[in-house]
């Protein structure tokens, strides 16, 4: 087995077990205490980007930001604007609904009266509009639509995390205010299960597991809008979002601390 082989299962294992865990600290942590593990990473993207710097120049090459994150933190990376889980999403929607009848994005920022709010995927079809948050866990899953927060049981551990069908619904007023024209009930909420997490209570209505989303879309029932109609939704989305960008996440989680500090969305 190679190092680049052994790094990436590596950051595998670091996405699988690591970054859950890691995401329920930061809910645990007041305000203070979450702006100084900012400040802390802050310093640590600097500090790895200067001695990425002095290690390019010395080599003679310009240098870049992967290779002063790697000098710092070796074969680790920081994500891409997709995780695995909504990769996954993506792939199973593109093979099954395409142009021109159906039009996915992914990785959506909307603009509302409050801040903003990020939608992982839009499918955009004759039969309604499909606003889908993506769930990539691991264990037990204990939650209904009434709930405030849903349980994950993963090794003896007990974690909790906003419904995310509650969570969904904020993404759902952002479409709905854009696409205010087309007829109630139009716009559904979908929530994905991507990973092997197994519901140890019924799975609400809206919330399915990821063998069961084509199923789910296919039968959203007659044609609600033309195909004309269907791109003007698609261009509207297009040109209200905002720009994927890093830049764009970061005044995005920054909103999330000032309004809800819980990592809602």
């Amino acid at each position: 087995m190679t190092l680049d082989q052994i790094a990436q299962r590596l950051s595998t294992l670091f996405n699988d077990l690591v970054l859950p865990q890691f995401k329920q600290f930061l809910r645990g942590l007041d305000s203070g205490d979450r702006s100084i593990l900012y400040a802390l990473l802050a310093a640590a993207a600097v500090l790895g980007f200067a001695l990425g710097r002095r290690r390019t120049v010395h080599r003679g090459t310009r240098p870049t930001v992967r290779s002063a994150t790697r000098s710092l933190f070796g074969a680790w990376r920081f994500p891409t604007f997709q995780n695995r889980g909504e990769a996954r999403v993506s792939r199973v929607l593109l093979s099954h609904f395409g142009p021109p009848d159906y039009h996915l994005l992914n990785h959506v920022t909307l603009r509302m009266e409050d801040g903003t709010t990020q939608v992982d995927h839009i499918l955009v079809s004759r039969g309604g509009v499909f606003v889908i948050e993506t769930k990539d866990y691991n264990g037990w899953i204990l939650g209904s639509e009434r709930d405030a927060t849903w349980t994950q049981l993963f090794f003896r551990r007990r974690f909790t995390f906003q419904n995310p069908i509650r969570q969904n619904h904020r993404h759902v007023r952002a479409v709905q205010g854009l696409l205010d024209f087309l007829p109630p009930g139009a716009i559904r909420s979908v929530v994905v299960f991507s990973g092997p997490a197994e519901f140890k209570t019924d799975l609400p209505v809206g919330v399915v597991r990821l063998d069961q989303l084509v199923a789910f879309v296919r039968e959203s029932g007659e044609a609600v809008m033309s195909r004309n109609r269907l791109q003007f939704c698609v261009g509207r989305l297009e040109t209200s979002r905002l720009a994927i960008s890093r830049k764009t996440d970061v005044e995005h989680i920054q909103d999330l601390a000032r309004r809800f500090g819980d990592g809602g969305a």
